[in-house]
């Protein structure tokens, strides 16, 4: 694939494979267009993971934020700089006439709260107004069974959370699929833990709807107990197979759950798919995914 992109030739190239997949995906139902309601994802708030297109930025990173802009996209999540610094990164994405309003920034562990204040330096630089821990759970021997170390996370959470509030920037947490083991010696899971012993002033919620159904909790019942708290969502579809799909092909009824997104306190859809650019699928087919996944989002009425 050249680097020079065209959406239209990347979007035709995937055209058959694509429409198959709609007319077999289990969740095809619920791409919208047929509900009787018209509540609907504000266009505004529709955003897509740079985590997707990891691969196709490493090889040209302002031709591909370009194609996001082109697709529709006004703003974005970043998960580091593509080898940029701050200022470098945010220069790209004004290029393009895309903001990031949030981005993927893990906090130190043990804790650093002089490493933390520069990360929240260079969150600034880059506009953002999320910053969100990307990921815990996992140890050396597999998922995390001990509640006194997601306790001790817990509190090292909101130490992140209160200095980010003071930098005017709102820290969230964004959860995988380990957090939902019950915590031995316990009735609670992981994620009852960081939830339970986090301040909702310093810390909220991005919950990966993906992860949330692979950890078998359902997201509407994640909502009911987090009113409020649920700022973001990672529009992350499931095939057959417990793998990923292109959002609005699997088996997710995003429908149902965004019928609760006042309820959730929801701000941001994001779109993300984890191998949309990974082999045996080409860097450039994560743009098919971004575009796929806007439009199914745009689309969706519920």
């Amino acid at each position: 694939m050249p680097q020079s992109l065209n959406r239209r030739q990347l979007l035709g190239a995937a055209a058959a494979a694509g429409a198959v997949a709609t007319l077999a995906a289990p969740g095809a139902a619920h791409a919208g267009g047929s509900h009787s309601s018209s509540r609907r994802v504000p266009r505004d708030q529709i955003s897509v993971q740079l985590y997707t297109l990891r691969n196709q930025l490493a090889i040209d990173l302002e031709a591909s934020l370009a194609e996001l802009a082109e697709i529709g996209y006004k703003r974005v999540e970043h998960a580091g700089f593509v080898g940029r610094t701050a200022a470098q990164f945010r220069a790209a994405l004004d290029a393009a006439g895309l903001r990031a309003t949030s981005g993927h920034v893990g906090i130190p562990q043990p804790f650093d709260a002089g490493a933390w204040e520069r990360a929240l330096q260079d969150a600034n630089v880059v506009g953002n107004k999320f910053i969100v821990h990307p990921f815990f759970g996992q140890g050396p021997s597999g998922p995390i069974r001990d509640a006194a170390v997601y306790r001790a996370f817990a509190a090292d959470l909101n130490k992140a959370g209160k200095l980010a509030r003071r930098a005017g920037l709102s820290f969230g947490y964004h959860n995988h699929h380990a957090e939902f083991f019950r915590q031995n010696g316990t009735e609670l899971t992981g994620f009852d833990i960081l939830t339970g012993e986090t301040d909702d002033r310093y810390v909220h919620l991005e919950v990966d709807l993906y992860w949330a159904f692979r950890g078998a909790s359902d997201p509407v019942d994640l909502i009911k107990k987090n009113r409020g708290r649920i700022k973001q969502v990672h529009v992350k579809d499931l095939d057959v197979n417990a793998s990923f799909a292109d959002p609005g092909d699997g088996l997710i009824d995003f429908g149902r759950i965004f019928e609760h997104s006042k309820e959730a306190g929801l701000i941001e859809y994001i779109v993300e798919r984890d191998d949309a650019g990974s082999p045996p699928r080409t860097p450039a087919d994560a743009l098919v995914t971004a575009e796929r996944g806007y439009d199914f989002l745009e689309r969706l009425r519920f």
